[in-house]
């Protein structure tokens, strides 16, 4: 199971992308996770700038999607809303076939964040059909170095439910392709 881990931050020390990093350090065997942070390498989207035209930073972003069963995506909530290089990403997938049915399932690194969740949840739920909206993991890192928010995430009920989370999604995207 390949699953690409896309942390909606563009911010060095996130605690979204630390716990997409630990996601993939504690994957079970057979469940390989990797991380995208790079969402500010991705130029602003146009639709006059797809087919021939598709720069090509998102042409291997695209590749990278591809190349995955899953997506699990990991964002902080910027003013009660998406920030807007993940929301720029997902513009450049929407008219695209890489996203149309791929399972993607969210996880979020913080107790706040309920209307960005929200409106992700509804854009999610536009681009893919399989958005697997019930599958959802929160484990409030707010205000943790990216060296205690590891340390927290490993702590053993943590670990646990991030295991969890991922054999979950496993089974998930297993039983969709059935």
């Amino acid at each position: 199971m390949k699953i690409l881990a896309i942390s909606g931050s563009t911010r060095e020390a996130s605690t979204n992308t630390t716990l997409l990093q630990t996601m993939k350090n504690l994957a079970p065997l057979g469940i390989d996770v990797s991380v995208f942070h790079g969402l500010q390498a991705l130029p602003v989207f146009s639709p006059d700038a797809q087919g021939e035209r598709t720069p090509m930073a998102v042409r291997e972003f695209l590749e990278i999607v591809c190349a995955h069963d899953c997506i699990i995506i990991s964002s902080p909530e910027y003013i009660r809303a998406i920030p807007g290089g993940l929301k720029n990403a997902i513009d450049w997938l929407v008219s695209r076939v890489e996203v149309i049915g791929k399972p993607i399932a969210l996880v979020h690194a913080s107790h706040r964040g309920d209307d960005m969740l929200a409106s992700l949840r509804l854009v999610l739920s536009t681009v893919s059909s399989n958005f697997l909206e019930h599958l959802f993991l929160r484990i409030p890192l707010i205000g943790k170095s990216p060296e205690d928010a590891v340390k927290f995430l490993c702590l053993p009920e943590n670990e646990s439910q991030i295991r969890s989370f991922l054999l979950d999604l496993e089974a998930l995207v297993i039983s969709a392709r059935a």
